[in-house]
This record gives structure tokens, sequence and C-alpha cells, in this order.
């Protein structure tokens, strides 16, 4: 059989006479004679008109808004005014259930003033009323702070100056001059105090 040769296809704009370096000069140059020009910007449109019935639709939302806010200013002044009178009622109760406690702790004392017996049965009414008085302290959780004997603490007691003394350990309470209070763990006053010095432990 025959041999067909395909003929190689010569591409149309391909000049097979140019050399390699007419070839590497036949760069395609932009053109440069009009300049480009940058699109305008697009102007902002303008806001639409607003009209009567929209103007009246925000009038009235705004005026919704300003009386809401002026209800909800006394809604909240009336809400501090009953929280402040509930936080008083609250306290004048308290206080009265303490004062009621005491009633009985003053008329004792009342009796032992217009009492017409010796210096020893004042005395001895007296310590009873001051009894009375430390039970119904004891009964409201509150309680003397420890003193004599115990070792000096500035959070509960104050001392107002020491004194020598050998049978106690230094630094301890000697005397107390003032009794303290505790509610619960609240000092209510600290106990005024003298602290004993001990020349036998400070010498040593």
């Amino acid at each position: 059989m025959p041999h067909h040769h395909k003929a190689e296809a010569t591409p149309p704009d391909l000049d097979l006479g140019a050399t390699p370096q007419d070839a590497a000069t036949a760069v395609v140059e932009p053109d440069t004679s009009t300049p480009v020009q940058p699109e305008p910007a697009a102007a902002a449109p303008e806001p639409a008109p607003v009209s009567r019935a929209e103007f009246d639709l925000l009038k009235a939302e705004r005026d919704q808004l300003i009386d809401r806010v002026a209800r909800l200013q006394a809604e909240f002044e009336n809400a501090r005014k009953r929280a402040e009178r509930e936080r008083q009622d609250f306290k004048d109760y308290a206080t009265g259930n303490v004062v009621e406690r005491f009633l009985p702790v003053l008329d004792n004392f009342e009796l032992a003033l217009k009492a017409t017996g010796s210096a020893d049965q004042l005395r001895s009414g007296v310590e009873l009323i001051v009894k009375q008085m430390e039970d119904v302290l004891r009964q409201l959780q509150v309680l003397p702070v420890p003193t004599v004997g115990e070792e000096f603490d500035p959070r509960h007691h104050e001392a107002l100056g020491s004194v020598e003394r050998d049978d106690l350990p230094d630094q301890h309470v000697a005397d107390e001059i003032r009794r303290g209070y505790k509610l619960r763990e609240r000092l209510l006053r600290p106990a005024l105090v003298r602290v004993a010095s001990n020349p036998k432990q400070t010498s040593e």
C-alpha cells in the first residue's frame, strides 16, 4: 500500500523567512494612544422625601417612647420609695422587738428606785436586775467578750495599760475595766482591759 505523508501545517502568520532575532523582537506593544479614563463614581442617591403620613407615624412612635420612659421612671421611683419604706418598717419592728424585751428590766429599775429597804437589799435588787438584763442579751445572741485570764487579743480587747502580775502569763488580761460584747461573731464594742506584764517571763 502506498504510504501517504501528511503535510505539516504551517501557521498562516508565521514568516518562514524571518530569523529568530526578528521573531524575538516582534513584541506586541500596548496601544497608548488613547488614555484610559476612570469611570465616574456613582452619585449618591438623594433621600426620598418623607411623606406626611410617615412623618406623623414617626412622631407618634417618638411620643410613645417618651411616654414609656416617663412611666418607667415613675415606676422606678415608686419601687425605690416602697423598698425604703419596707426597710424602715423592718428596722422599726426589730427595734421594737428588742425594746419590748428590755421593758421589764426598766420596770424593775424603777421599783428599785422606789424601794425603802437597806443598802444591802438595794444591792441585791440591782444584782437581780443585772442578771435579768444579761438573760435578755443572751436571748438576743449578745454575749460578753472573755477577758480575765485570756490572752490579749487586739481584735476584741483594748488595753488601757499594763500591770505587773507573776501569777498570770505575760500579755494576758489581768483586769476588766469595761465589758465588751459580741453579737454572734460580730464585735459590738471591745472590752477595756489591763494587760499583765509578768517580770519572770520578760526577764528570760
